[in-house]
């Protein structure tokens, strides 16, 4: 049986979304690399303008500790 999955999510919104959004994912690919979590698989996505996600598909070893610390505002299954 394979370990979940999660995909996280962080949204931003406005004309400067997908520049947050990416300055987002510098931190947390420092915060991956200070808490020693390895596996993740960092992106952006879009559900449309003015909407960009930061996103982590984390592997069950990280995520304690990416929900812990970084309160996503979204799991889902990935």
């Amino acid at each position: 049986m394979h370990s979940p999955i999660y995909v996280y999510s962080w949204d931003f919104f406005g004309p400067h979304a997908e520049g947050t959004a990416r300055h987002f994912l510098r931190h947390l690919e420092e915060f991956l690399q200070r808490h020693d979590l390895h596996g993740c698989e960092l992106d952006t996505s879009s559900e449309g303008e003015g909407h960009v996600a930061a996103r982590c598909r984390a592997p069950v070893e990280a995520q304690a500790s990416i929900e812990r610390a970084l309160r996503p505002q979204r799991r889902e299954p990935g």
